[in-house]
C-alpha cells in the first residue's frame, strides 16, 4: 500500500511540475504580447540559450537574449504571440503560436530545475502534407 501511495505522490509532483512549466509558458506569451521586456527576461535562467532557426541566430546568456528580444518586441505585429497550441513532450513544452511577424512558429521550451526557461528554440511550423 505504501508503494502505491508513493507512486501516486510522485505522479502528482510530476503533474504539478508540468503545470508550473505550462504557467511559465503562458507568462512568457503574456510578456511578449504586452511588450514587457523585463518580465520576459525574468522568466529566463541567467545561462539560458536561444536558437532561432527563422533568423539563423544562436544566443547564450540573458544579456544576449535581452538584446534579441528588445528589437523583436518593439517591432512585433498585432497578432504576435497568439497561442495556437501547447503540447508537453517529455522534458519540453512545444508551443505553436504566431511569431513576432505574425507568422506561425513552433517554439520548444526546456526548463531548469528551478522552473526558469533554460532553452528556447524557434522555427517555422513544419508543412503538413
Amino acid at each position: 500500500m505504501a508503494a502505491i501511495n508513493s507512486a501516486k505522490k510522485r505522479h502528482y509532483m510530476h503533474t504539478r511540475d508540468e503545470l508550473d512549466r505550462s504557467g511559465v509558458v503562458v507568462d512568457w506569451l503574456d510578456a511578449c504580447r504586452s511588450g514587457q521586456l523585463n518580465a520576459l527576461l525574468n522568466l529566463y535562467e541567467e545561462r539560458a540559450t536561444l536558437i532561432c532557426d527563422c533568423d539563423g541566430i544562436n544566443l547564450a546568456g540573458r544579456n544576449s537574449i535581452a538584446i534579441y528580444w528588445k528589437s523583436k518586441l518593439e517591432s512585433k505585429s498585432v497578432s504576435a504571440f497568439t497561442l495556437d497550441g501547447m503540447i508537453l513532450t517529455g522534458d519540453e513544452i512545444q508551443v505553436d503560436c504566431q511569431g513576432c511577424k505574425g507568422k506561425p512558429v513552433r517554439v520548444h521550451f526546456r526548463f531548469s530545475p528551478l522552473g526558469k526557461i533554460l532553452h528556447t528554440r524557434f522555427g517555422p511550423l513544419p508543412c503538413s502534407v
